[in-house]
Formats: C-alpha cells, structure tokens, sequence
C-alpha cells in the first residue's frame, strides 16, 4: 500500500511540474495570450489607420480639390496669375 501511495505521489508531481512548467504550461498559455492581446491592439491600430488612408484616396479619387489642398500645403505650389504672400509675425524684444 505504501509502494501505490509513492507512486502516485509521484505521477501527480511530474503532472503537476509539467502543468506549472512544461512545455505548453499555464506560464505559457499566459505569455501566449499577452502577445495575442498586444496583436489585438496592434491590428485594431492598423485598421484605424487603414481606414483613414482609404478616406484619402477616396477623396484623391474623387475632387480636384483635395488634390490642389496638397499641393498647395505639401508642395507650396501656387495657381498661374496667383501671388503668394507670406505674413511673418512680428519680432519683439522681451
């Protein structure tokens, strides 16, 4: 009888240790859902971004006038018989 409590003393150790850290273990399954989460995170970020560069070509797509607002704010292009004025702020001395 003390032979059958040993060893199952013993199995329910190795499972254990393998439960806690094996290969596959809880600290595993924990680092595991971390990177998923961070994944998570990740893509929903992409998809903000995504969706924000697609609301650009739309509008690249569609009006003449998104195309003149870039290249007038990008590029400093300006309309033929145009005259382009820069105001500067004042200079003061404190």
């Amino acid at each position: 009888m003390k032979w059958l409590t040993a060893i199952l003393l013993i199995l329910l150790c190795s499972l254990q240790y393998r439960l806690w850290f094996g290969k596959n273990s809880i600290l595993d399954y924990r680092q595991m859902k971390q990177e998923v989460d961070q994944q998570i995170l990740q893509n929903a970020n992409m998809k903000q971004r995504n969706s924000l560069l697609k609301a650009d070509i739309h509008d690249l797509k569609i009006g003449l006038e998104a195309i003149e607002e870039r290249a007038r704010n990008e590029l400093g292009l300006i309309k033929q018989d145009e005259t382009f004025y820069r105001i500067l702020p004042s200079e003061q001395n404190y």
